[in-house]
């Protein structure tokens, strides 16, 4: 599949709708404190993960926030889990890929089962191991630290990986990079590159999640999410057609999809905050605003 093939240095500007403060619907278990990705194959199990540090561990949910499930994964070490997501056949990746220094030689993406369908307690990983096209330092200078990331989703036959731009001074620039969905050691490609907005603090990109039919993209940031519609057919086109402010300030790291029009979020707990779900309906499709019809000048 194609994407954008050579198309660089998208910029683009979109006005930050404000929301709604974001208000929990549940309270994960006490024990997930650092919830880095999440995705959910029926729209009731919503299986989460931690980041490096944490248990090599898949727990699954529910809304309400109770723990229905819990796979030790095989084959597999978390060094820094960063995302979750899926394919349709219900296939499950970890992304392996946080990076914050931009210096790790050892990325890669975890494969698993449907965890639906796993009997006891452990669930086998194949192994999806990558490399950046461009990075030649390792690490490279701060004002060239890309090479981190927190969020991916799959599509085709295909894992699209967006970075959380670490670079100091910060620009505002996300990388998109994508792998085969298969196990094996791969050069990843560089598909695009795209403005996000010039805070640091929310304009990083912390997870991602594509609908189920496939027609809208979000990615997420510390309160923010950029929104790319009609993706299907326009892939990341000309960049996010909404961005919207959820009116949270806590680190908002997991977001997915449980129907086409309803996302879950998740944050990590830091002190008396965080560690909550929460249920965010997406707007509608923004609608281009209708030409303005002028009458022909008189003679």
């Amino acid at each position: 599949m194609q994407l954008l093939s050579g198309l660089l240095g998208v910029l683009f500007f979109v006005g930050c709708q404000s929301q709604d403060t974001l208000k929990p619907d549940a309270k994960l278990p006490k024990w997930i404190n650092e919830c880095s990705g999440m995705t959910t194959l029926d729209g009731q199990i919503l299986w989460v993960i931690e980041d490096g540090g944490n248990k090599d561990v898949l727990y699954g949910v529910d809304r309400n926030g109770k723990l229905q499930k819990e796979f030790k994964v095989s084959n597999a070490k978390n060094k820094d889990w960063e995302g979750l997501t899926k394919d349709s056949l219900g296939n499950v990746y970890i992304g392996d890929f946080g990076n914050n220094k931009s210096s790790r030689t050892d990325l890669l993406i975890y494969k698993l089962p449907n965890p639906l369908l796993e009997k006891g307690d452990k669930i086998p990983a194949e192994k999806i191991h990558f490399k950046y096209p461009d990075q030649k330092e390792f690490p490279p200078p701060f004002s060239n630290r890309r090479f981190d990331a927190e969020g991916f989703f799959h599509f085709g036959d295909r894992l699209y990986i967006i970075t959380k731009n670490q670079s100091d001074p910060f620009d505002g620039i996300a990388h998109v990079y994508s792998i085969p969905d298969s196990a094996g050691t791969y050069t990843a490609k560089k598909e695009l590159q795209f403005a996000t907005c010039e805070k640091r603090k929310k304009c990083r990109v912390t997870d991602a999640a594509l609908s189920p039919d496939g027609n809208r993209l979000v990615l997420l940031g510390y309160g923010t999410l950029w929104v790319f519609e009609d993706f299907r057919e326009k892939k990341f086109g000309n960049g996010p057609t909404q961005m919207l402010d959820v009116g949270a300030s806590t680190q908002l790291e997991a977001v997915c999809f449980v129907n086409n029009t309803l996302l879950y979020l998740a944050d990590e707990r830091m002190m008396n905050s965080g560690g909550y779900l929460y249920e965010f309906p997406l707007p509608q499709k923004s609608k281009p605003k209708p030409k303005e019809n002028r009458k022909p000048s008189d003679p």
